[in-house]
Parts: C-alpha cells; sequence; structure tokens
C-alpha cells in the first residue's frame, strides 16, 4: 500500500508491528499449547492439532511461493524454505553465515542477504549482542531466533507437545517464545541485547528500558530455577538495575537478595504496569 502512494506520508504515519497472540491475550489457551502452536490465530485457536498444523504448512509455502516473490526477491521457494528449515535448527544460535552458506551451496554475502529478507519480513529477529567492558573477549555475531514458535515446530516436523519435549530444540525454543512475547510488551523506545563472552559468561536478553533501566534477563524451562554461576558474573560486568530468571511456573519469588523468578505473565505485567 505505501508503494502505491504518490505522497511520502512523512510526518503523517504511525508504525505499529503487530506480534502474534501472547499469554495474556489468548487467555482461553493453555500457556504450553500456545507456545506449541504460536501466536497466529488460526493456528493457535484450531479445534485440533492436525487442523493447526496444516494451518502452518498452508502458511509457509503460500509465504515461500506467493508472498515473497511478490516483494520483489527472486529466490527459489525450495532454497528459501531449506534455509527458513536451518534457521529453525540454530534457533537461537549465533549467526554464522559460512556454516549456512556451506549448507545451501551459496556465498556467505548470498546468506546474509536471505537473512535481511527475512528480518524485513518479521520472520525472523536478530538479536545483537551488547557491548560494554573493553576487557572482555565478547561474542560479536548476533543471535538469530524464527520469531514465531509455531512455525519453528512446522519447520521441524513437531506436531504434538510430547515431540516438543523431547526434542532437542526445545529449550531455545522456549527461549525465542519468551522474547518474543517480551519485546511485544516493552515500551517501543526499548533496546534489546544479549551478553555473552567467549568463556561462555552470558545472559540471554537485556533490556534498555526508558529511565536509563538496564533489566537482565536469563530464559529457563523448569519449574525449579536456579542462578547460574554464568548469569550471575555476567551481572557483574553488565551491572543491571533489575535481575529476572523467568520460569516455567507461576509465581514470582527471591532466589538471592537482587535477582527474582517471574513467570513470563508476571513480568510482561511488570513491564505494562512500570514503562
Amino acid at each position: 500500500m505505501l508503494k502505491q502512494s504518490f505522497e511520502s506520508l512523512a510526518g503523517r504515519i504511525h508504525y505499529l508491528e503487530l506480534g502474534g497472540l501472547s499469554p495474556r491475550e489468548a487467555v482461553s489457551v493453555a500457556p504450553d499449547m500456545l507456545w506449541l502452536r504460536g501466536g497466529f490465530p488460526r493456528s493457535v485457536l484450531a479445534s485440533t492439532e492436525n487442523a493447526s498444523t496444516e494451518w502452518r504448512e498452508d502458511f509457509i509455502r503460500t509465504y515461500l511461493e506467493r508472498d515473497i516473490p511478490q516483494l520483489g526477491p527472486r529466490i527459489p521457494a525450495t532454497t528459501l524454505r531449506r534455509f527458513w528449515k536451518m534457521l529453525a535448527h540454530l534457533q537461537g544460535s549465533n549467526l554464522n553465515a559460512a556454516q549456512l552458506a556451506a549448507g545451501l551451496d551459496v556465498s556467505s554475502t548470498t546468506v546474509l542477504r536471505y537473512v535481511d529478507l527475512m528480518v524485513d519480513l518479521l520472520l525472523v529477529r536478530r538479536l545483537q549482542p551488547w557491548f560494554v567492558n573493553a576487557g572482555k573477549r565478547l561474542v560479536k555475531s548476533p543471535k538469530v531466533y524464527v520469531r514465531d514458535s509455531g512455525i519453528v515446530h512446522q519447520l521441524l516436523g513437531i506436531t504434538d507437545f510430547d515431540d516438543l519435549v523431547s526434542h532437542p530444540v526445545v529449550g531455545l525454543s522456549w527461549e525465542g517464545f519468551v522474547i518474543e512475547n517480551l519485546l511485544c510488551t516493552v515500551p517501543r523506545s526499548t533496546e534489546a541485547y544479549f551478553y555473552r563472552t567467549s568463556s561462555g559468561i552470558e545472559i540471554d536478553l537485556l533490556l534498555q528500558l526508558p529511565g536509563q533501566e538496564l533489566w537482565a534477563i536469563e530464559i529457563k524451562k523448569t519449574l525449579a530455577p536456579k542462578v547460574s554461576k554464568t548469569f550471575y558474573k555476567a551481572c557483574e560486568d553488565v551491572k543491571p538495575t533489575q535481575k529476572f530468571i523467568v520460569y516455567a511456573g507461576k509465581e514470582t519469588y527471591p532466589l538471592t537478595k537482587d535477582i527474582k523468578a517471574i513467570s513470563l505473565m508476571n513480568l510482561m505485567h511488570k513491564l505494562e504496569s512500570e514503562f
């Protein structure tokens, strides 16, 4: 529609990014089902698992064969699907263009162009690293996440919850699900990062919020979270104003004097109420 307009609309247009249904919106849906099926309404609200997987498969195929070519890039649908599937297998991993290029038999430059396309189409999130301490050897390549968890599972052939919890991607799938829901809740001016050193000291998500607030968030798919040494040491480096571990339970309680265990729902509510 913007391309069809003869005016620039500068100063007269407002952009609002709509994410998938969140746990606070899909209140009638069990959180694990929302995670499994993703946030697209027709997927999560489907009457059966088969109906949900069929909708997601149709979505993927239509996007690859019809929508993307209409937007300009002339990339074979089979190549782009392989690339999308590779990203799903590498959910939450640091971007290694050379590795992906070898798997697709293309150049690293081409892979980076594919990533740019997926990011522009809101299919993939590129989470940038946080640089703060010159005395540390920091990981400099971004992390990449397929943004909708249901699409991740569809690309990997995960059809039900039993398949999901036994799959190697389960932890990083949950991490991506939490990150997407939190980033759909934060104020527009928020900047999101991760922190990781070459020795493995890391923070899954850093939120640079209004008012010089910096929140450090660790994400664990467990009912009994513990503070890891790597998270504790990373917080010593970054010095966030608040520290949380998002876990699979429902309560909020202190783990140490300044680190809280909190559910995804409660942290989303906290973000909305404070900002």
